[in-house]
């Protein structure tokens, strides 16, 4: 219809006549170019609105850029946890407690999926988005079941494949055995052992573990690399300050030595300077040492495996982190076209935003590209079960969960 009268900011953003998601978009993009001709701002709502109007919509092609930044972060991750010794035992084990025939678990419990960087990508899908399962009346109230079963139906959409699971796990079982033969035979740093691992890494890493197992092995690494750091850091403090060993000479001499006691003696007759000096302090280097080779036993790599492990880990955690941001950001006005309809339901709609990027956030995770959807198909879906439980939790209706009836 035509007016006479432009609506104003609020207008615009509280309507709800447009369900077009371009058409949101454009009154978000036009509300941001407007508040930037008015001036300054102290509202929150207008001054985030302004803000997210100044972030590029991600085409296509940018969205599966990201996902594949992703991905390629997991993969470094999971090839990196391949050479810890028990990874990829945990994980068979794991997987063994989903096939038990008397108490079988599932296997969402322990992954999502597998990465297949070869498979093809095919065009974007045209397909409706499925409703939040929790919808609310007229009242703001939810109808429907348990959150917790909507949580469970929600893992199990898309779950691994059971025979393909089942080949993959036997693959990787196989060349699990083969390695350990090679390190028995022929010791962690021989050609057949390095080849066997490399093997098993390329078996194992396109796991999509679920984050439970996932941070449990990367917390194994973190709390090694932890231990030894603090006690290298202590060796280092006595050379250094106490000692007064030049810390050049310190760096030069001590890697590779990180627990070999023996070591302080052969500084003491390669540096006669400062032989003196570090006699007192013997008896702490060696204990700091004595413990850096506890937690070599303990993990059953030397210092440098494991800071190697590490490195290959933090860069991929590094990939895999900061890619998810540009996804989230250039999809932050999708919130606002879909929170704008779940105004008067309880929340205010600040708090209806907060909910939906904790949707959208979560959206990233889910994302598949390689089944053609565009990720707002994802996003739209989550964003709106995100408010939708939201509101739920806020109601007057106390929702019992359906087992307990």
């Amino acid at each position: 219809s035509v007016v006479e009268v432009a609506p104003d900011e609020d207008t615009l953003m509280m309507s709800d006549q447009s369900t077009d998601e371009q058409a949101a978009e454009e009154a978000v993009a036009a509300l941001a170019a407007v508040e930037s001709d008015v001036g300054r701002t102290t509202d929150p709502v207008r001054m985030y609105m302004r803000e997210m109007g100044t972030v590029e919509l991600l085409t296509r092609e940018g969205e599966i850029e990201i996902a594949k930044r992703i991905e390629e972060g997991t993969r470094e991750v999971m090839t990196a946890l391949a050479y810890l010794p028990g990874a990829v035992d945990s994980i068979l084990d794991a997987y063994d407690v989903t096939q038990d025939e008397e108490a079988p678990g599932r296997l969402s419990d322990l992954f999502s999926g597998f990465i297949d960087p070869d498979e093809g990508i095919p065009g974007i899908a045209e397909a409706e988005v499925p409703e939040p399962e929790a919808e609310l009346d007229a009242d703001g109230e939810a109808d429907g079941e348990d959150d917790d079963d909507d949580t469970a139906e929600e893992e199990n959409v898309g779950g691994p494949d059971p025979e393909e699971s089942r080949a993959r796990f036997e693959q990787i079982r196989e060349q699990n055995a083969l390695a350990k033969a090679a390190l028995a035979a022929h010791g962690r740093t021989s050609k057949e052992f390095i080849a066997e691992q490399t093997r098993l890494a390329e078996l194992f890493s396109p796991i999509k573990l679920v984050p439970k197992h996932f941070e449990r092995l990367v917390g194994q690494i973190r709390i090694s690399i932890e231990q030894v750091r603090a006690q290298e850091k202590l060796i280092m403090q006595l050379f250094v300050k106490q000692a007064k060993v030049p810390r050049k000479t310190f760096i030069k001499a001590f890697p590779g030595n990180e627990s070999r006691v023996e070591w302080l003696d052969e500084f003491q007759a390669n540096n006669a300077k400062y032989a003196a000096r570090l006699e007192p302090l013997r008896e702490d280097v060696q204990r700091a040492q004595r413990k850096i080779g506890f937690e070599e036993d303990m993990i059953q790599l030397s210092v440098a495996t494991l800071k190697e492990i590490n490195r290959r880990m933090s860069i991929g955690e590094a990939q895999g982190a900061a890619s998810p941001e540009g996804m989230v950001e250039a999809n932050l006005r999708l919130v606002i076209s879909i929170a704008k309809k779940y105004t008067n339901r309880g929340l205010q709609f600040l708090d209806l935003i907060q909910e939906g990027n904790i949707g959208l956030t979560k959206a990233v995770d889910k994302f598949e590209y390689r089944r053609g959807y565009k990720f707002s198909t994802y996003a739209t879906w989550w964003i709106r079960q995100a408010i939708t439980r939201s509101i739920a939790d806020q109601a007057r209706t106390i929702r019992i969960p359906v087992h307990m009836i």
